[in-house]
């Protein structure tokens, strides 16, 4: 469990820090852009692993169960993720979908944490996908208090494509959702989650 919150405190520490704008300034004129780009990236990449290593310890020897969700957590959670997957897909495609969340990566972020949480009772999967839910909900907020200089996470803003744009962000979204949810879930997680897998 201590590697799984040292690479919590280590990704989600590196991502809040970016909340914090005048310390980022300071940094970045201190080091420079570039540095401080690759020592972000690094601590991220850092990060992922040591969730990814510290999660998988726990899963096979630290295993805690809090509570016992009912069997039918595990295909709303299959369900909200088809929303999240589309989230992340339309974060990247000028739509209205994009214009409507006006932040859909983050929209997918905390749909997705959100999910999880409710599918799985252990004590691990809570403080995983709970620090993560608390961590979007915050660069929510965040973004919305600095909205003058923040700039779309795939690029600038622009007049949305209109609904042929959406119908590739819904279709796309489901194709990836599926493929995860069928095949790549087990495959690089562990754990099965399609109905009658």
């Amino acid at each position: 469990m201590a590697i799984l919150i040292l690479g919590l405190a280590m990704f989600l520490g590196t991502h809040a820090f970016t909340m914090a704008r005048e310390r980022r300034a300071a940094m970045i004129a201190r080091i420079g852009e570039g540095p401080y780009k690759g020592l972000y990236s690094l601590l991220s990449v850092a990060g992922i692993a040591l969730i990814a290593y510290g999660f998988g310890q726990y899963r096979a020897g630290e295993w805690i169960n809090v509570w016992y969700p009912p069997l039918w957590t595990r295909h709303l959670a299959l369900t909200l993720n088809i929303l999240a997957f589309i989230c992340l897909v339309a974060a990247y495609v000028p739509g209205r979908i994009k214009q409507a969340l006006k932040h859909p990566m983050l929209a997918g972020v905390k749909i997705w944490a959100l999910a999880h949480l409710v599918a799985n009772g252990d004590l691990g999967s809570m403080l995983l996908f709970g620090a993560i839910l608390a961590w979007a909900v915050m660069a929510r907020i965040s973004v919305k208090r600095r909205r003058d200089e923040v700039r779309d996470h795939a690029g600038p803003a622009v007049e949305p494509a209109g609904w042929r744009n959406d119908a590739i962000a819904v279709a796309v979204g489901l194709a990836a959702w599926f493929a995860f949810a069928r095949w790549l879930h087990p495959w690089l997680i562990g754990v099965p989650v399609w109905p009658g897998a």
